[in-house]
């Protein structure tokens, strides 16, 4: 069944694993089909020729390296010698997202739904931080939560961070559950489970005063509207006792706006492929915007961990523990159904402070606690986390190694690889398009219920890449250790506004990479190839800036609409998650 509102089949894609079965009495173990079942023997054909591609053209580089003579100045040889290893770095880093990819499409799995148990306990939660989220936004969360099916006892319950007079009203009228650690001192500590101002402490906070009313609680972001069936498709899975938590994929309904558009196009990959491969092996990450835990297993690793990004830390920490009843390992399970849509961030500074939380995250794990996860986790285990966590990482790396290779070249003179021009393009063009290839290929994976079937996924690949300033950004911090404060991402009408300062990382690389280019020429090293990367880079930090004077000078251009004005046609479908969703319930 569409809904009417923005003609977005949500009810379709809620079910995309399949219809419900009833589990046996005894021994339940979650069941997982694979992906590749549709079209084996070609899905093996290309991971296999893109791995290929991407390992011969790796090798062939290093088998072409030549060590520098020692007749060179000290600090040319250097720079020669930087360059080599860098180069060599940044094709390793390529090659590991290359892995990354094939062993993703090769592992996918969905699981096979199956009835909940009815006398499970359920508490529904969200959150609100009253001044940062509009109080009309959770209101329409909560009464699509309230409209929620399950058999079994069922409380909805909203976790106000300030306690307000306004939402508390909100609550009585509803008939939902209000909580409120706010002038509690044992529930805002400056760090650890019940840290103050972090979502994970407000969670903590209510887990502590009344996990024990339940078994399992389901929760959404408050921007996200739950589907009818929200329960019926996430709760079944439970029945296996080693399972800990089960996720499903964040979709934006503010469909509205190129940046919404592409970020939601960007995160294809990690919720359409990489979250199924940690289907095969039980290891599926934890995405906070819409999921069920079970209390149990999260008292047993105490609490949400305090993290930038406590979701990727508690999926850690989980999977690296066991169900002291069974003595296996806890399990999690990803369903692609999509179960609740949310708001995406809808500016350029709302995106980036959400890339910047993402991947600053992300890398203080890398940095500091994911090698002692990694002896816990298990080879298999281990090496799928140290996949998935590789991204941000070695893409801000491979950004400044080759930053410091242009430099070294167009300032210095120092050559690093010599390679004959024509054998590495070719080598090169060929392993990229079947990287690209690879991904596109997936595209059919897709569980947006917003891209058009058969698109390309392009977008989402362009706004990674233009992101990568702001990796860089992250790494550096978490490599320095730098305090980084949990940032709520602003919801609705709290959207923050562009302006010039929200570029400002990608303009300083932008400095950066045309002062290479101009000095190149006065140096005397101007050269084809090595002209052209920073060229590139150039072109890459000054895009989102100029895509965004380009749209602020067309909404300008374009009056406003008069105050109540209908909305019809094409306007429907910007109404958002909350009234697409709602008109469906």
């Amino acid at each position: 069944m569409a809904i009417p509102d923005g003609g977005y089949n949500y009810a379709g894609f809620s079910v995309l694993a399949g219809q419900a079965r009833h589990a046996p009495a005894h021994g339940y173990k979650v069941e997982m089909r694979p992906l590749a079942r549709r079209r084996p023997i070609s899905t093996v054909l290309i991971t296999l020729f893109a791995f290929a591609f991407e390992s011969t053209f790796f090798a062939w580089l290093l088998s072409s390296i030549e060590v520098p003579e020692r007749t060179l100045h000290p600090g040319l040889y250097a720079a020669t010698i930087f360059m080599i290893v860098a180069t060599a770095l940044i094709e390793l880093f390529r090659l590991v997202n290359v892995v990354t990819l094939c062993l993703a499409t090769l592992w996918a799995r969905d699981p096979v739904p199956v009835v909940p148990q009815a006398d499970l306990r359920v508490a529904f939660l969200t959150t609100i931080v009253p001044g940062k989220e509009p109080v009309e936004m959770v209101e329409r969360t909560l009464r699509a939560a309230l409209q929620v099916r399950h058999p079994g006892r069922y409380d909805v319950w909203l976790l106000d961070e300030g306690n307000d007079e306004q939402v508390r009203e909100m609550c009585a009228r509803l008939g939902v559950n209000h909580f409120s650690r706010k002038g509690r001192p044992d529930y805002n500590t400056p760090a650890g489970a019940f840290k103050a101002k972090t979502k994970h402490g407000n969670y903590n906070s209510w887990v502590d005063a009344n996990g024990d009313d339940y078994d399992v609680f389901v929760s959404v972001d408050p921007d996200h509207v739950p589907l009818p069936n929200f329960c019926e498709r996430l709760l079944g899975y439970f029945r296996d006792p080693d399972v800990a938590f089960v996720v499903g994929p964040q979709i934006y309904g503010n469909y509205d706006n190129v940046v919404t558009r592409w970020a939601e196009s960007q995160q294809y990959l990690f919720h359409s492929l990489l979250q199924r491969a940690g289907n095969s092996l039980g290891v599926s990450m934890l995405v906070g915007t819409n999921n069920a835990v079970r209390i149990s297993a999260l008292r047993g690793i105490g609490g949400l961990q305090d993290s930038i990004t406590e979701d990727m830390a508690t999926s850690l920490a989980v999977h690296s523990g066991r169900n002291p009843q069974t003595g296996k390992r806890w399990r999690s399970v990803y369903t692609p159904d999509v179960l609740a849509v949310g708001e995406g961030p809808s500016s350029w500074t709302d995106y980036f402070s959400q890339q910047h939380r993402w991947s600053r995250g992300t890398d203080e794990v890398v940095v500091t606690s994911f090698a002692r996860f990694m002896w816990s986790l298990g080879f298999r285990r281990g090496l799928h986390y140290a996949l998935l966590t590789s991204y941000y990482p070695l893409t801000a790396l491979a950004w400044l190694l080759g930053a410091v290779n242009a430099a070294c070249y167009l300032v210095l003179g120092a050559k690093g690889v010599q390679v004959p021009q024509e054998v590495w393009l070719m080598l090169y063009v060929d392993a990229a398009l079947f990287q690209v290839g690879l991904y596109v290929w997936n595209r059919r994976h897709n569980v947006s219920p917003h891209e058009e079937t058969g698109s390309s996924g392009l977008a989402g690949m362009l706004v990674s890449t233009l992101s990568t300033p702001i990796y860089v950004s992250s790494f550096l911090d978490a490599l320095l250790r730098r305090n980084s404060k949990f940032v709520v991402t602003p919801k609705g009408d709290s959207a923050s506004p562009d302006r010039l300062l929200t570029f400002r990382q990608s303009l300083r690389w932008a400095a950066f990479f045309a002062a290479l280019l101009v000095i190149a020429p006065f140096a005397g090293h101007v050269h084809g190839a090595m002209w052209l990367w920073p060229a590139l880079n150039l072109v890459i930090c000054l895009l989102p800036p100029t895509i965004w004077l380009v749209q602020d000078r067309r909404h300008r251009r374009v009056p406003s609409r008069p105050a109540g004005s209908d909305r019809t046609g094409a306007d429907a479908g910007a109404t958002g998650p909350a009234l697409t969703v709602e008109s469906y319930v």
